[in-house]
């Protein structure tokens, strides 16, 4: 554990960013007893809280925006955070080492840290963007004004069958609405899941009740009076909305570094401690391109935001922690829960293998023969055996593991 800092103004750490990966970094920082003066500058309202559970628990009304926080506002004094709500960063200074805000005061740095995250794509106001009753779903706003219009019996346009529309189309059957879901590529979560998962979840949400069409794309959306009533779609069928939620990807909040004169490409490009191209600068969770197996991408993740925060926070804090992701994630749908382990992204052969449950399956990911992923339907023993397997380089033959009968947990031990 490094020696902890001084309390005065030297080595001072300004965050920037109040997510998962901004409040894992500053936690991490004081477990190690690292006392240097810590500036967390979000532009929410909101203390730093908990985002998965908006597009599902939170939307749903079963749980509150005080049961998503992290800690307690009594934390962050406690612990000597000097924490700026409702404040955005214009621009940094790499000379003076020093950001400026948007009242246009300015904060001096020894060191900064980017949590900045991402920001959802938007629909081009000339197709309908700007409308009224059009949502995307980033923070706990969208959510609450979003929850508003999602009554029973309204028809809702989701645009995007990826994760978050998907779960977005579960929450809006299970609140009684009428669900058409439209996807531009060949089929949902293409660019996420191999064809098997895709299969999987497009029979699910049929048997809910979605009208989902994949291959279709949107021409423009139809109002009356400023908010909108309906959609013309790519295949020339029109039809009525009351609601349409956008979930078409995100893009990485890197606008400030990237004007900086930090290396940038869709997200700050980090090495494996988390340095930018700037040593004194870092960049952890959603806004983040980091190496991983011979690629550099963006893990949009609670498992990434946590652990590469916490990598960096022992870095930081004067240790020499290298950050080598072990990817997970998870999407609840309905009352299925699928859980991912690894990154299939390059897999060139997958392998399905039934569950023990009705409903239950997985699907195990390969690349060049080497087992990179699997994706459990309802199937937890799958998940944790193929977690465990990929974490410790541990391939099993393919027809064990389409096979049934196989005991998953044997393959540990062979």
């Amino acid at each position: 554990m490094a020696e902890a800092q001084g309390d005065g103004q030297e080595n001072r750490l300004i965050v920037v960013g109040g997510g998962q990966a901004a409040f894992a970094l500053i936690a991490k920082l004081r477990a190690l007893k690292d006392l240097r003066p810590i500036t967390l500058i979000s532009a929410e309202q909101s203390l730093p809280y908990q985002r998965p559970p908006l597009s599902k628990k939170y939307l749903l009304k079963e749980m509150t925006l005080d049961r998503l926080l992290y800690r307690p506002e009594s934390w962050y004094a406690e612990h000597a955070i000097d924490v700026r709500l409702g404040c955005r960063v214009t621009a940094i200074d790499r000379v003076a080492k020093s950001v400026t805000l948007d009242h246009g005061g300015t904060l001096g740095y020894d060191t900064l840290a980017l949590a900045t995250g991402a920001t959802p794509r938007r629909l081009p106001d000339s197709i309908g963007g700007a409308l009224d009753g059009v949502f995307t779903l980033r923070d706990y706003q969208d959510a609450d004004r979003l929850a508003e219009e999602m009554r029973p019996g309204r028809h809702a346009l989701i645009i995007g069958g990826g994760y978050i529309g998907l779960e977005a189309a579960a929450v809006a059957r299970t609140l009684g609405l009428e669900v058409t879901l439209i996807e531009m590529a060949d089929r949902i979560v293409q660019r996420v899941a191999a064809s098997a998962t895709s299969d999987i979840l497009r029979a699910l949400h049929i048997s809910r009740g979605v009208d989902l069409r994949e291959g279709t794309g949107l021409t423009h959306l139809l109002e009356r009076d400023g908010r909108v009533t309906g959609a013309k779609l790519s295949d020339g069928a029109a039809i009525s909305a009351d609601l349409v939620i956008v979930g078409i990807g995100v893009s990485a909040n890197d606008r400030i570094a990237h004007d900086a004169g930090i290396e940038t490409a869709n997200g700050i490009i980090v090495d494996i401690n988390g340095r930018s191209s700037d040593p004194s600068v870092f960049a952890i969770g959603d806004c983040a391109v980091l190496p991983f197996a011979d690629m550099l991408i963006r893990l949009e993740s609670v498992q990434n935001a946590v652990d590469q925060a916490e990598a960096v926070a022992a870095n930081i804090a004067g240790n020499s922690v290298p950050y080598h992701p072990k990817p997970w994630f998870w999407s609840d749908q309905y009352d299925v829960k699928l859980q991912i382990a690894g990154f299939g992204l390059g897999h060139d052969e997958t392998v399905t293998r039934a569950g023990q449950r009705e409903g239950s399956a997985s699907v195990w990911y390969y690349r060049q023969g080497t087992l990179i992923a699997v994706d459990a339907i309802n199937d937890a023993k799958a998940y944790v055996v193929g977690k465990k397997l990929i974490e410790t380089g541990m391939t099993p033959d393919k027809a064990a593991i389409e096979n049934p009968a196989t005991d998953l947990k044997a393959l540990l031990a062979s």
